[in-house]
């Protein structure tokens, strides 16, 4: 994601507002939100919603409270409460569509999870807040040796410093519990400045930290998923999907979470299909389901013996022929109900462009003046053949051709002669 000022350099750093993704204009953000109710004015006599969204380092979002009735608008940067101290925070979210959000949370609004807004920036904060930040890198790279030498069975994926700088917590995953006390006393000691650690899960790291997905584009979690729910290899299965875990799992080494986004619609399509399980009873024999084709409504089914040998029918004449088993009773074959499927050859489409095929590339190009020379070729030929085609009277008319310009052999002997006597000059 980039705002219309962002391009990368050559170190990978933003060459437009150079904000890493802090911009004002809320363009580079992670997890952006549209406000469709901002050009919607409020009916007289009502006051406006008085609690702000607002955005912290990597997605992180939490609620305050406007007690201070300041005019916020969407990218203002400005200082929050904190514990202790104070942070510094962008505003993504004003008015009545914060109400919504925080009902569909459920986040009270008088919790004390919910804390204050203090003011707006000044640039003295921004200062303290960008200083604090430039010491993110160099601060988890060294973390990140400490506890390889204290021999912990963790990983440090990110860290983020609080807006003015007295504290710093250190996201981390790990698959069993950690006892990092001599972990935070050097930290401290090497640092100044207080330590917290906050154990996260591995999507919640993919989400921080961000990349590209196996589709091209940017990870889901990092850009508009807020919530993450549970994914099972029965998503796969309903999607007849390879049960490859290489393909299946996502950066974070789950499964993806993209396999619920049309599962429903699997699921409900399923419904007109029979069990794959379930024989087809026969009066040729016992045949067995082999495949599915959920878009197209087919199934293949072979009878058993005969594997190689594939009948493909209907969802809706499957279901008639359990039905009819299902009544003790058995039909000639599956041969009458594939005989009734028709193919459709048409083409669905035309072609308007007229490229017609896709090797015209492939065929090298014909020189044309080879064309022209061998147009002048057949001209010459079929000039000569109609002089030899002329009655010989047609020749002799006006007299003899030669004797018309006798001058034009004197002229051809002088052209013949002329290199001879050069070179009789060049050898005297």
């Amino acid at each position: 994601m980039g705002c219309s000022s962002c391009s990368s350099g050559k170190d990978g750093q933003p060459k437009g507002c150079k904000n890493n993704g802090t911009c004002g204009t809320d363009g580079c953000n992670k997890l952006t939100v549209f406000d469709w109710l901002s050009n919607m004015s409020l009916p007289s006599g009502v006051a406006p919603f008085h609690c702000v969204e607002i955005r912290f380092k990597n997605g992180r979002k939490s609620f305050f409270k406007n007690t201070e009735n300041l005019s916020l608008s969407i990218g203002d940067i400005v200082a929050t409460e904190a514990s202790p101290g104070h942070d510094v925070g962008i505003v993504t979210l004003t008015g009545e569509l914060v109400r919504i959000q925080m009902k569909k949370k459920k986040v009270d609004i008088d919790s004390e999870d919910v804390k204050k807004v203090y003011r707006k920036a000044s640039q003295k904060d921004i200062d303290i807040w960008q200083k604090a930040r430039d010491r993110e890198e160099t601060i988890k790279v060294r973390s990140r040796e400490i506890a390889i030498r204290l021999k912990l069975q963790m990983k440090i994926s990110d860290i983020e410093f609080q807006g003015d700088g007295s504290k710093c917590t250190f996201f981390y995953t790990a698959e069993d519990r950690v006892d990092f006390r001599q972990l935070i006393k050097e930290f401290a000691q090497e640092f100044s400045t207080r330590i917290e650690m906050r154990q996260i899960g591995f999507r919640q790291e993919a989400a921080r930290l961000g990349g590209i997905g196996s589709c091209g584009r940017e990870l889901c979690c990092s850009t508009w998923l807020t919530d993450f729910r549970s994914v099972n290899t029965s998503a796969a299965r309903y999607q007849q999907l390879s049960l490859n875990p290489q393909k299946l799992a996502g950066q974070c080494g789950k499964l993806k979470c993209c396999l619920n986004y049309e599962l429903d619609a699997y699921i409900d399509a399923l419904k007109e299909f029979p069990k794959t399980e379930t024989k087809l009873q026969t009066e040729k024999g016992v045949a067995v389901c082999q495949k599915i084709d959920i878009f197209k409504g087919y199934l293949w089914y072979a009878y058993e013996g005969e594997w190689m040998n594939w009948h493909k029918i209907s969802a809706d004449h499957a279901n008639e022929i359990i039905e009819a088993n299902n009544k003790k009773e058995k039909v000639a074959g599956l041969e009458d109900y594939a005989s009734e499927l028709i193919e459709d050859t048409k083409v669905d489409f035309e072609n308007v462009v007229g490229q017609d095929s896709l090797t015209r590339f492939d065929q090298p190009k014909r020189n044309n003046r080879r064309r022209n020379k061998n147009k002048n070729r057949n001209k010459n030929k079929n000039k000569v053949s109609a002089e030899k085609q002329k009655p010989t009277s047609q020749k002799s008319k006006g007299g003899n051709s030669e004797n018309k310009n006798p001058n034009k052999k004197n002229n051809q002997r002088n052209r013949k002669r002329k290199p001879q006597q050069r070179k009789n000059n060049d050898k005297s």
